[in-house]
């Protein structure tokens, strides 16, 4: 038996905390009676649960793949557009969605999973799971803004949250810099470096926590180890 909330976080419907807002919403059935009481009980293998009339299916065995993504790919399961995603580079047939977002322009490393209750962990700020980039700017950063970026940057009435940056090197004249972030608020580095008077040439996530994509190429994946699965379980 499983709680509800945690059977449909599992699922990939949201958080705990969402999904209950969800059940009192009355977007839950269970067995075609729509449940609207929180802290119920389910039997995760017998019941039928739907979330806005959809029927939500129990995963037994979890998957865990990075992907390294190739730019011009969306990073979602599906896409109201017909653009290719994540999912199309992953010829699986289980259901798996991805942890968090890259948009379309930036490459690099994309988990993607179907245990639904940790990549809700993953992306909670609370947890500040770092992540890192590497980013080649328009020109050189001055130190200044260095300053300015690590400590925060103001944009949609809140300041961002402290962060790390180290130039690598200089090309033609342009910086080419490692980004730690511990937040994953939308475009956020594009807008930050925006924000300073930079435009982003190209952004690559070489890193998420633990993983890293040695032996990785562009468009290529793989599924995790043991010992990567319990070290981003340990992150959470």
């Amino acid at each position: 038996m499983m709680r509800l909330n945690k059977f449909l976080a599992s699922a990939g419907i949201g958080s705990r905390r969402k999904c209950d807002d969800y059940i009192v919403e009355g977007k839950v059935s269970v067995n075609g009676e729509v449940v609207q009481k929180l802290g119920i009980r389910i039997d995760e293998l017998t019941d039928t649960i739907t979330f806005e009339g959809n029927e939500v299916k129990f995963e037994k065995d979890f998957l865990y793949i990075i992907l390294n993504k190739p730019k011009g790919i969306i990073t979602s399961a599906r896409d109201e557009y017909d653009r290719n995603t994540v999912l199309d580079l992953i010829p699986l047939k289980e259901r798996l969605f991805p942890v968090g977002r890259l948009d379309q322009d930036t490459t690099g490393l994309v988990l993607l999973t179907n245990d639904g209750e940790l990549a809700n962990k993953l992306i909670h700020p609370k947890f500040k799971i770092p992540k890192t980039y590497h980013v080649f700017l328009n020109k050189v950063i001055r130190p200044k803004d260095i300053y300015h970026f690590e400590r925060g940057i103001l944009f949609d009435d809140k300041k961002t949250a402290p962060c790390k940056l180290s130039e690598i090197r200089i090309i033609d004249n342009c910086s080419f810099i490692e980004v730690i972030l511990y937040e994953g608020r939308k475009r956020q580095i594009r807008r930050m470096f925006d924000e300073l008077g930079y435009k982003v040439f190209e952004l690559d996530r070489i890193a998420f926590g633990p993983l890293t994509l040695a032996g990785i190429k562009r468009g290529e994946w793989r599924y995790l180890n043991k010992n990567e699965i319990a070290k981003l379980k340990s992150n959470e």
